[in-house]
């Protein structure tokens, strides 16, 4: 596999990079409050995360990647460090209007050689049975279900499925 050095691209002109300012870290929080608003409830993870990415993940050692048509910002995610190289793969949104285009893998596709590139050795993430495309695009990248309990600390009440991807 060729490790990325700079912002992953496509043909489409979809670049994905490192969050870099305020407009970014509001992009993420309003992409990410618009989905789970819409299908469940804010959690206080959830504000304390969107609130403030800066200090929450960045600070921690963890990155929150920025997707941008041209200059839009169209989705977005999250590697929030747990310890141990293994990171949780979190808030990871795409926009409404650009939706089914196939722009969430090439997302989730830039965070694990992100991760990769950066020393991790594992990613968990949490999500729910009603988001099936979700949940079938990890799968499909090689994310495995998995208890509860093999994955690091999941503060979401929402949370129903638990995956982790072994990245060594």
């Amino acid at each position: 596999m060729t490790q990325q050095t700079g912002p992953v691209t496509s043909p489409a002109a979809l670049v994905v990079e490192p969050m870099s300012g305020p407009a970014d870290a509001r992009a993420f929080k309003e992409l990410n409050e618009a989905w789970i608003v819409e299908l469940f409830s804010l959690e206080p993870a959830d504000s304390a995360t969107l609130d403030d990415p800066e200090h929450k993940i960045i600070a921690e050692g963890g990155q929150v990647l920025i997707a941008r048509e041209g200059e839009d910002v169209v989705g977005c995610v999250a590697l929030v460090p747990e310890g141990d190289g293994v990171f949780e793969l979190s808030k990871m949104a795409v926009a409404r209007d650009r939706r089914g285009r196939g722009l969430g893998r090439i997302i989730l596709r830039a965070a694990v050689d992100y991760a990769r590139e950066h020393g991790a050795t594992a990613l968990f993430l949490g999500s729910n049975s009603i988001l099936k495309d979700a949940v079938h695009l990890y799968e499909s990248i090689g994310f495995v279900h998995v208890p509860p309990d093999r994955i690091g600390p999941m503060p979401y009440d929402r949370a129903d499925v638990f995956m982790r991807y072994d990245l060594d």
